[in-house]
């Protein structure tokens, strides 16, 4: 068996079988890297040499969570909580209550599609705006699968198809390394290429809101990073003043500095000067922060040293060589072997924007030599590399949500963001890129 795919089923095995998903990385990572010719030495080495990739991203969620937890000194979330449970109950019956689910989940959408394209944040806003009104869904009977679902579609369909913040990002990406790869793409032809598979995207989230997890979901009323207090904070003009403004602060540095480390940090120093968070209690907040964010550094911290074995094997050109053995000159079996393929390398990188540069110096050759136009091979990289980005246990666009729905502790990592997101977005998305690679 390639080591690409006996590294990925195991992590994703041990996952399933609640193993942390940090020691599912690292026995995976093990596996694969001896079954990919490696040494149990070079295997170790090179997990030990990737975990460095990851310690930004770490540092990162760290200070957000506890740029988070100061927040909650302030009385914010309280009175959002406050709010939100006045219009609530003002509404009530079971149509109204129908309704205020509905504006709720728009409105976090909505902050997730800005958080990729028009405000590039990416999943800052999360550890920020989730936690405080966890107990407005728990009030409501909402089923946090369909937020965690609302969150990954924001956080993937956006840069997806279009060029703009992130997605520009993404899209120059692509179009540089299919250059580099033999294929000259002009940029303003991959939203079209990437239509259909967006639309993919878009059918899973639809399934996932209004059918899978519509039903009402019982949990206990907790407090952020508490297990069993309900300690609340009262709040006055002044302190929400400061609080307003330490998030401005703290987007205003972020977003011209692209340091989610410089604007968390901002938000802290603003919250200090103002008082908000005071200097005898602070180191106990902001450990308690960092407390909430481990979880998600220390994965992506393994998920680097996952993919950094990965990449030494050399198994994954082997992989992409395997499968074009069996194709012939299928050019349907072609698209779909491609696609699972992709799923597969993306899984165990966690990231789509890591991943397009392995998948097209291989994909767009073999596009090439079997008669795929231009506009299908888009289709096709673009998907094969976004597909697992909403899905993986490794990817940010699992764990951010995680991060935030899970902040009272009632929210499963695998089975209640990794394995909703991957039934509905990633088998869309096969689907809808292998027709997009069809029709093009």
């Amino acid at each position: 068996m390639n080591a690409v795919i006996l590294a990925v089923l195991i992590m994703l095995g041990l996952s399933l079988f609640r193993i942390h998903v940090v020691i599912a990385l690292v026995i995976g990572a093990i596996a694969g890297g001896l079954l990919g010719g490696l040494s149990l030495n070079d295997t170790i080495e090179a997990f030990s040499s990737g975990l460095g990739g990851g310690a930004t991203v770490a540092l990162s969620y760290a200070l957000l969570g506890s740029f988070a937890v100061g927040l909650t000194r302030t009385g914010l979330p309280e009175l959002i909580v406050e709010r939100a449970l006045k219009m609530v109950n003002r509404r009530g019956g079971d149509r109204k209550k129908g309704l205020a689910k509905v504006l709720i989940l728009f409105v976090i959408l909505l902050i997730a599609c800005f958080s990729q394209n028009l405000v590039p944040v990416h999943i800052a806003f999360i550890p920020i705006l989730i936690p405080p009104i966890l107990q407005v869904l728990n009030e409501l009977g909402m089923d946090r699968r369909a937020v965690a679902a609302v969150l990954t579609f924001g956080l993937t369909a956006p840069y997806i198809l279009l060029p703009a913040g992130f997605g520009k990002i993404f899209h120059e990406i692509l179009q540089s390394n299919m250059a580099d790869s033999g294929m000259e793409i002009e940029l303003s032809s991959i939203p079209t290429a990437m239509l259909l598979p967006t639309a993919g995207l878009v059918v899973g989230l639809l399934i996932a809101v209004f059918f899978s997890y519509r039903k009402p979901r019982t949990y206990k009323q907790l407090s952020i990073a508490q297990e069993d207090t309900s300690e609340t904070y009262s709040y006055s003009n002044r302190s929400i003043l400061f609080a307003i403004l330490s998030v401005v602060v703290t987007l205003a540095v972020q977003i011209p500095t692209e340091s989610m480390i410089l604007g968390a940090l901002s938000g802290i120093i603003v919250l200090y000067i103002t008082g908000s968070i005071r200097l005898a209690e602070s180191e106990a907040i902001l450990t308690d922060g960092m407390k909430m964010m481990a979880f998600i550094g220390f994965v992506m911290l393994a998920a680097n040293g996952f993919a950094e074995v990965l990449r030494q094997t050399g198994e994954v050109q082997s992989l992409v060589t395997q499968a074009s053995g069996l194709i012939g000159d299928n050019k349907a079996l072609a698209a779909l072997l491609m696609l699972i393929v992709g799923l597969f390398i993306t899984m165990g990188i966690g990231s789509s924007f890591s991943t397009i540069p392995i998948i097209a110096a291989i994909y767009v050759p073999l596009a090439m030599e079997l008669g795929f136009s231009p506009m299908a091979t888009i289709a096709l990289v673009g998907t094969a590399a976004a597909l697992g980005d909403a899905g993986s246990p490794a990817s940010d666009s699992t764990l951010g949500p995680t991060s935030g729905l899970n902040a009272d502790g009632q929210h499963n990592h695998i089975w209640d963001t990794v394995v909703p997101t991957f039934l509905h977005y990633n088998i869309p998305l096969i689907l809808f890129g292998w027709i997009a690679a069809m029709i093009f």
